[in-house]
């Protein structure tokens, strides 16, 4: 299993870690998600067929555009 940290600054509050973590659990491959909103940081848990590159892919879908930490 691999994992990957990215930096969320469109992240703002208890709903927004809601969406990232629901969203998140519906990509095939995703196996955890731990999002803390006084970094802004959402770390993630995934083996394949999920890739980093599709992991931030759907966060820029959903309108939470990572940046790498």
């Amino acid at each position: 299993m691999s994992e990957i940290e990215f930096y969320v600054p469109a992240m703002h509050c208890a709903h927004c870690i809601h969406t990232i973590k629901m969203e998140l659990h519906e990509l095939n491959g995703v196996r955890a998600v731990e999002a803390d909103l006084s970094s802004k940081k959402v770390r993630v848990q995934y083996e394949a067929p999920a890739t980093p590159e599709s992991i931030e892919k759907l966060l820029v879908e959903i309108n939470y555009p990572p940046q790498k930490a």
